[in-house]
């Protein structure tokens, strides 16, 4: 009887326990929220050490070369290595959290065997204002560099070559497949979906501890981009690469990516290869880094050697 005399009184001490627990539940949610925003706002505007650059002094003597940026409006601008005229272009894409001074020592390895080479950094990236959506829209940053660099009359309009780790790799990923200008390519720790680099970093915090704290991510970044939600995982795409030479590198030591990587390579036709590393490029030693591009310029040497196309001599 006092149980229901409970139930009927909304004063009851049942209701005021039902009332506290839903309280509780609610303060719960809003602080998971709350760090799930958050992490979410320190993901998508990683910390930036904008680089000085004094072409004058660089080796491989660089020019800049500027290209409107499609949507978001403005002009970017990269650093253009001259190789041998009529070659093709490699254009180098840096990873998330990365800039473009992180990967010269690449391009002055690919310039050195006369390729044509082409570097910029990504929205939210470098000097480039803060904001970054991990892929989607650096996907049009990449095809107007593209589109502007084939109109240079010292290279080859329809032979490129893409590098890209993780951001950079999933950039690469989506031009290539559909791009034939893209004539070989490597991605290294690539992911099929910027949501899953957003899970790799909020996995990385260590605050999956929390419950939901993933999924409340997940779902913030979704919203933030919400305008690229019927946008599917490149994974689909890898068929349209049938012929298209692919190197992917998987590095042991980012297991979410090493994972995404594995499966690409699996589920891309050929030809294509995959080398392991024990660590990402971006904290590799230096004899290691050496080695890494090594393998790098070899790969395009033996799939998109720098030959002048006709005209171009």
């Amino acid at each position: 009887m006092a149980a229901l005399h409970d139930l009927r009184y909304p004063n009851s001490n049942l209701a005021k326990l039902l009332s506290g627990l839903l309280a509780v539940a609610l303060f719960f949610f809003v602080a998971v929220s709350a760090v799930a925003g958050f992490l979410v706002y320190q993901i998508v505007r990683p910390n930036r050490t904008p680089a000085s650059y004094d072409l004058s002094v660089m080796m491989g003597h660089p020019v800049t070369l500027s290209f409107p940026v499609a949507g978001a409006g403005g002009i970017r601008e990269g650093f253009f290595f001259p190789g041998l005229r009529g070659a093709p272009t490699i254009i180098v894409c840096h990873g998330y959290g990365s800039q473009r001074s992180d990967v010269l020592t690449l391009v002055s390895a690919l310039q050195d065997q006369q390729f044509n080479v082409f570097l910029f950094d990504f929205g939210g990236h470098g000097n480039n204002p803060p904001g970054t959506t991990l892929g989607y829209r650096e996907v049009g940053e990449l095809r107007s560099a593209m589109q502007t660099i084939a109109t240079r009359d010292d290279v080859d309009p329809n032979r490129f070559g893409l590098w890209g780790v993780d951001m950079g790799g999933y950039v690469v990923l989506e031009v290539a497949t559909t791009d034939p200008r893209v004539k070989a390519f490597i991605v290294d720790d690539a992911y099929s979906d910027p949501r899953v680099l957003v899970q790799s970093e909020v996995k990385r915090s260590g605050l999956t501890v929390l419950p939901m704290v993933d999924k409340l991510s997940d779902f913030g970044f979704r919203m933030l981009n919400y305008q690229f939600k019927s946008q599917p995982p490149v994974t689909g795409q890898l068929p349209r690469t049938r012929g298209v030479p692919k190197l992917f590198v998987v590095s042991e030591d980012r297991q979410v990516l090493a994972t995404e990587t594995m499966d690409m390579y699996n589920r891309a036709p050929d030809p294509k290869q995959v080398v392991r590393t024990n660590t990402a490029y971006s904290v590799m030693s230096d004899d290691s880094r050496k080695n890494y591009e090594t393998q790098v310029v070899g790969f395009f040497l033996q799939n998109l050697p720098p030959t002048a196309s006709a005209g171009k001599n």
